[in-house]
């Protein structure tokens, strides 16, 4: 793992969160399930910095399996460092996000993405990469799969 002098900032959405809880019989979901599991020790070596938010805590509390839930918010409490907090300039950023086609949870994400100076964005939504990859320019972050960025990583390695 290369070192840098600051770590990349990063942030999660929940479903990668939830991944390493799914159903691993199929190849995808272990493949991204790996993945999740690369960015997690990289934060944990402090490669990156993981950044988290109130919708991410909200969207965790509504997971109805108390098991997931709670390994879930392990995952936050031992390896998140900054927690953004919603305020005027997260919801208009995520009003105008919503202008671009984001659904509103998904605009959230990425306006506390962006306001806690995330660098990446890691989904495993594809539907969520496919619209930000069309509107990449009016966003102040990279979205990608982990399993994307972890190809990536190891190529260039």
């Amino acid at each position: 793992m290369q070192q840098r002098e600051q770590p990349v900032a990063v942030y999660l959405d929940v479903c990668c969160l939830n991944r390493p809880f799914d159903d691993q019989t199929q190849e995808r979901i272990r493949d991204e399930t790996r993945a999740v599991y690369n960015i997690l020790l990289r934060v944990r070596c402090r490669e990156l910095a993981w950044i988290s938010s109130a919708i991410v805590d909200r969207e965790v509390r509504e997971t109805p399996e108390r098991r997931r839930r709670t390994r879930v918010q392990r995952f936050i409490r031992f390896l998140a460092g900054t927690h953004i907090e919603f305020d005027d300039t997260v919801e208009q950023r995520a009003r105008e996000l919503g202008l671009l086609g984001f659904d509103p949870a998904d605009a959230l994400h990425l306006a506390c993405a962006e306001r806690g100076g995330a660098e990446l964005f890691f989904t495993v939504d594809d539907r969520l990469v496919r619209r930000a990859a069309r509107v990449a320019d009016a966003l102040h972050l990279k979205v990608q799969s982990p399993r994307a960025w972890v190809e990536q990583q190891e190529g260039s390695a």
